[in-house]
């Protein structure tokens, strides 16, 4: 196995220097070294306890996160790292999805383990064989943020991981000194990539803070730890601009996992907006970034043309375990995964113009599902809006906007009196609000429940 060995080289390297901290519980790379390693060995005793066993660590930020994940490694586990925000009935989906035999959770009261944390293990019953095998080199799966649906679990080998911190490492100028604020979830692929096994490698120091991203809190842990680098999704950025924030006393302010408004852009200059995705990593960077979302990082290779963006990394993931097939037809014949992007190249540097997978096929016409939103948007007393494509009782496809807000306008006759025709939804549902995941984009898989739950549909022709 790859990552042990390069977290063990890491951890050894500098003994005496922080690793990781919360303002709470502070843990020297030498005190993750034994900590990983004690609580590896704990780990290696339990029942079920094999090589490859999976543990799934469902906990929010903390020293304790980065200690079990290190030890899940070094006991020969293979961890999947599960957003912290998904609910109980997700969560027993993919234990089951994914054949977990162990879970590491955050709970209330328990004994607590090495460095102070909450976080308790479970062990998985499971009598029958799991319902996916893994490949043989995969040492961490994480999951899609599920915005189209299910959350699909990627597979990567030690070595797609190791060569995404040390790429990012190398394209960004990471060093010693580097002192990472991290507000997203280890869990997704903005932090995992850019703030766990990346500051290791660069003998750097890793915080969180405890409690919510509110934009009091960024500043005063930004305050106590002298951050050189945040890390934050656009919401975190959000807040900021709306408290009157107009510069960042940080070298680096990363963000990534949905696009920068042009309002936060303007108004908070100089956030690099890097481009990556669930399946392949980090892709792009500029760390002063103008129109585009910079040039590519190191192993990195861009091809756009009539199919879009395809892209091609050292880190690029193995496939999809809970969902046989779908990763492999998305890879090109030159290994290239097709992002479902469209952009172009501009002096070297990526820009993204939109998406070329979200659209929808009515009767042989494409609808762009963020053009009727927009104009859904329009509408007094609608605050937000999602459309999607869905079947109706004849298998045909039809467009559906679930629609957040009190207004009491006629939606569809709002979208005819702007629209084509075939553009108009053929059916709205007004809820209270619409259910977001961890990094703020609609959770589509609890948006179709709603829709599929909600009263005042309105069906009919456009």
């Amino acid at each position: 196995m790859v990552l042990p060995e390069v977290f063990s080289a890491c951890l050894r390297a500098h003994p005496d220097r922080l690793a990781v901290s919360d303002g709470v519980t502070e843990l020297t790379y030498s005190d993750l070294d034994v900590g990983s390693a004690a609580l590896a060995d704990r780990l290696r005793d339990c029942g079920r306890a094999r090589a490859g066993a999976r543990i799934g660590i469902y906990a929010s930020n903390s020293p304790d996160y980065v200690l079990w994940y290190v030890a899940a490694l070094r006991a020969g586990f293979v961890p999947f790292l599960i957003d912290a925000a998904l609910g109980a009935s997700e969560l027993a989906r993919i234990s089951y999805d994914c054949s977990l035999n162990f879970l590491a959770y955050e709970g209330k009261s328990g004994k607590r383990v090495p460095g102070g944390g909450e976080i308790r293990l479970s062990e998985l019953v499971t009598d029958t064989d799991p319902v996916h095998e893994l490949l043989p080199g995969t040492e961490v799966c994480r999951f899609t943020s599920g915005s189209t649906g299910k959350p699909n679990c990627v597979e990567f080998s030690g070595a797609a991981v190791a060569n995404a911190a040390t790429n990012w490492v190398a394209g960004t100028g990471l060093t010693a000194e580097d002192r990472t604020l991290c507000f997203a979830g280890l869990s997704n692929g903005l932090a995992f990539n850019t703030s766990l096994l990346a500051t290791f490698l660069a003998g750097a120091s890793l915080h969180f803070a405890r409690g919510l991203p509110t934009a009091s809190a960024v500043l005063r842990r930004l305050d106590e730890t002298g951050a050189t680098r945040l890390v934050g999704f656009p919401a975190l950025y959000d807040s900021l601009v709306r408290r009157g924030i107009r510069k960042l006393d940080v070298q680096l302010a990363i963000s990534s996992g949905a696009p920068l408004s042009a309002h936060t852009k303007a108004a908070l200059p100089g956030i690099s907006d890097y481009y990556g995705i669930a399946e392949t990593g980090p892709l792009t960077f500029a760390r002063v970034p103008v129109d585009g979302l910079g040039k590519p990082l190191p192993g990195v290779r861009l091809k756009v043309g009539e199919d879009g963006v395809s892209v091609h990394s050292e880190s690029m993931a193995s496939r999809y375990l809970n969902a046989p097939g779908l990763f492999e037809s998305r890879v090109d014949a030159d290994g290239f995964y097709r992002t479902g992007d469209e952009g172009h190249l501009r002096d070297g540097e990526l820009v993204l113009t939109g998406r070329s997978a979200r659209t929808i096929n009515i009767g042989g016409r494409k609808v762009d599902p963020v053009e009727v939103s927009d104009v859904l948007l329009t509408a007094a007393d609608v605050r937000a809006a999602v459309v999607f494509e869905e079947a109706d009782t004849n298998g045909d496809p039809v467009i559906v906007a679930v629609v957040a807000g009190e207004s009491t306008v006629d939606l569809r006759a709002h979208c005819r009196a702007r629209l084509p025709g075939y553009k108009v939804p053929a059916r709205v549902h007004l809820v209270p609000e619409i259910p977001a995941n961890s990094i703020g984009k609609p959770a589509m898989e609890a948006v179709r429940a709603l829709a599929a739950l909600s009263s005042g549909v309105v069906d009919g022709p456009a």
